[in-house]
């Protein structure tokens, strides 16, 4: 009789991929904003947030913010979501309500159930049917291009 061979189970270690981006090639990876990592920052639906918020590169407020913003790119105050303070943006989208001052160098999207009250600047508007605009409003020009 023949020994036998020892049955194989057909297990296979599973061996993490490593990337390698060369330099001067596109990066596998996606290409975060800034040559950085992106910086997000979501307050949920319930959560209150007071204060100021400075490194942060995308603010998603689904609950309530009381807060200077500055420095960021993204702005989303969603239907839930209450707004009340100061914010310099580069793009801002309201769905929710807003309360205070904004400036908005790009494009501020109103949505339908987006309120807006206080002073507003904006590079570009887009207001959806029942999106509403309380207070003074203008154009942005930037300080540095006069």
């Amino acid at each position: 009789m023949q020994p036998s061979k020892p049955s194989s189970s057909g297990y296979v270690p599973e061996i993490p991929r490593r990337t390698l981006d060369l330099p001067g090639a596109p990066s596998r990876r996606g290409t975060p904003p800034r040559g950085g990592e992106a910086k997000k920052l979501t307050v949920g639906p319930e959560i209150s947030l007071t204060g100021e918020i400075t490194a942060c590169d995308s603010l998603v407020v689904e609950g309530n913010v009381d807060a200077t913003l500055e420095n960021s790119r993204q702005l989303e105050v969603t239907e839930t979501g209450h707004f009340k303070g100061k914010v310099i943006i580069d793009e801002a989208e309201i769905g929710g309500r807003f309360e205070g001052t904004l400036e908005v160098r790009d494009t501020l999207r109103v949505r339908s159930t987006g309120h807006v009250t206080g002073t507003v600047r904006f590079g570009r508007l887009e207001v959806e049917l029942g999106g509403k605009i309380d207070g003074t409003i203008s154009v942005y020009k930037d300080d540095t291009s006069s």
